[in-house]
């Protein structure tokens, strides 16, 4: 059997995966706080026929030996917390984070964790995100607010009438020692596992905690132009795979008709 088949069959299956997270990139090219992936590879073992540095019987060295590789396989779809672009919306309850961390919210019972700040009041009063999820500490804005304002270090104030403070709070920040190992829950939501470990709570501004600011909101940090040409290329790769696994099919081909 010829190796290159199975070998070109296991990049047309790494380049699927590839154009796969490229694709969901430019689907959440405008998701308020989204993180992009990228897809990680390696080789695979090889098959080595000759060993660099052997004695030939003349008693010299050979110089290059004779390792034939099995292909690639995928190792990880990891997340890059790079900054995204910010966007004044004028909306007093969007929150942006300028730096590292992350905002918690109450998912059902499990604490979850966002970097979307677009948050907004549930009929109670507090504040929550776009799912009813509501952002940790609970935090309920009086009646009779008329702004809130967030400074950078997290203390949230909300004022009424003839500039009286009805509230005053300390919104927190979480931090993760590897934000990669982070699993992705869908709606924005991210869930702390072993290789993430455990959440850090820091006072924003403090600590390498990132800073916060409200009436914007952090945007995808997806660069369209950059998802293009990886897309492109992902093509092209896979194309190239296929014509390796074509070419091979036809050597096959011509051996086993030998005998005719």
């Amino acid at each position: 059997m010829i190796r290159g088949i199975w070998t070109a069959a296991t990049g047309m299956s790494a380049q699927q995966l590839a154009v796969d997270t490229v694709a969901n990139n430019l689907a959440n090219a405008s998701t308020a706080g989204f993180k992009k992936s990228r897809s990680n590879f390696e080789d695979l073992m090889y098959q080595t026929q000759l060993i660099a540095g052997a004695i030939t019987p003349g008693g010299g060295q050979i110089p290059a030996g004779i390792q034939v590789g099995m292909g690639v396989r995928p190792t990880s779809v990891q997340k890059i917390f790079t900054q995204g672009d910010y966007v004044q919306t004028g909306n007093d309850l969007d929150m942006a984070i300028q730096g590292d961390g992350f905002f918690r919210v109450i998912h059902g019972d499990e604490e979850l964790y966002t970097r979307a700040g677009n948050f907004t009041l549930d009929s109670e009063g507090f504040i929550t995100n776009s799912q009813g999820d509501r952002l940790q500490p609970e935090t309920a804005i009086p009646e009779g607010t008329i702004l809130v304002t967030v400074q950078a270090n997290g203390r949230l104030t909300a004022h009424g009438q003839n500039d009286s403070v009805l509230l005053e709070t300390d919104i927190p920040l979480y931090t993760f020692i590897n934000p990669s190992g982070l699993f992705a829950a869908g709606q924005n939501l991210l869930r702390p596992t072993e290789g993430s470990g455990e959440a850090i709570e820091g006072t924003p501004g403090s600590n390498g905690v990132g800073t916060l600011t409200n009436q914007t909101l952090e945007m995808s940090n997806v660069d369209i132009v950059e998802e293009m040409v990886a897309m492109i290329v992902g093509q092209r790769a896979y194309e190239a795979n296929s014509k390796a696994l074509t070419t091979g099919d036809r050597m096959l081909e011509t051996a086993t008709g030998l005998k005719r």
